[in-house]
């Protein structure tokens, strides 16, 4: 089954914060937002895409027992917690964060001088209590040219390593290519258009900016119309 949600059906918000602003499109529940039908993908509970503007800075703020997955979309995103680590990411480049027992952390657009876009993911975490950790994988676009990269995933050696149930990957994906995705009984798979396209998802089309949520399929044909900057979710659904 493949679900198309329209860009223009996803949850659109705008405030104000720490030396800027940031606007959000929120795909499932977060904060106060709350949705039918969209509080979460399996074990993925959060697809946030969010752009601050130059200087912006998320204050610290606390999180407990989550896995976090951050693609930096545009610009320069810099991770910062309580203990001081940080980190830049630049477009396409990926960080994983297990926050375990407890972690306060902080986004930061590292530029003053141009807005930062960056998507955040949540996962249900396959352990609790963890040790808090952070790493980051730089990504290049030849590298995710015409193929679906595994970033993060708990068997692929060449990604990040993930405590949960779920695997990302992301593409750009030219003109007229086709990507295959196979998927195993039990597992959905959420794609996110986000720049470039139409792409089609069998005889789905998904703009940009737009999703598809697909369940009980073995596989998915993902053909670009334009050339397309994507991400794709892989998780249980149990």
């Amino acid at each position: 089954m493949i679900e198309i949600r329209e860009p223009q059906s996803i949850y659109q918000i705008k405030g104000e914060i720490v030396n800027g602003t940031f606007s959000g499109r929120w795909h499932f529940a977060f904060g106060n937002h709350r949705e039918e039908g969209f509080i979460h993908f399996g074990g993925l509970r959060v697809f946030n895409d969010d752009t601050l503007s130059p200087g912006a800075i998320w204050p610290l703020h606390p999180h407990h027992d989550i896995e976090v997955v951050t693609y930096c979309a545009d610009g320069v995103f810099r991770h910062a917690d309580e203990r001081g680590k940080g980190g830049t990411l630049k477009k396409g480049d990926v960080q994983h964060t297990t926050v375990g027992n407890g972690m306060w952390h902080s986004e930061i657009n590292d530029r003053d001088d141009a807005p930062m876009r960056f998507i955040q993911m949540w996962f249900q975490p396959s352990k609790k209590g963890l040790r808090p950790s952070v790493e980051s994988k730089a990504v290049e676009r030849k590298d995710r040219t015409n193929r679906l990269l595994p970033l993060i995933s708990p068997i692929d050696k060449n990604a990040l390593y993930i405590y949960s149930d779920a695997m990302v990957f992301s593409s750009f994906c030219q003109a007229n290519k086709t990507l295959k995705h196979q998927m195993d009984q039990g597992r959905g798979a959420y794609l996110y258009v986000l720049e470039g396209g139409p792409v089609t998802v069998g005889t789905h089309t998904v703009k940009t900016l737009g999703a598809a949520m697909v369940t009980d399929e073995r596989a998915i044909h993902i053909k670009a119309e334009a050339d397309a900057e994507l991400l794709l979710v892989d998780v249980g659904m149990g």
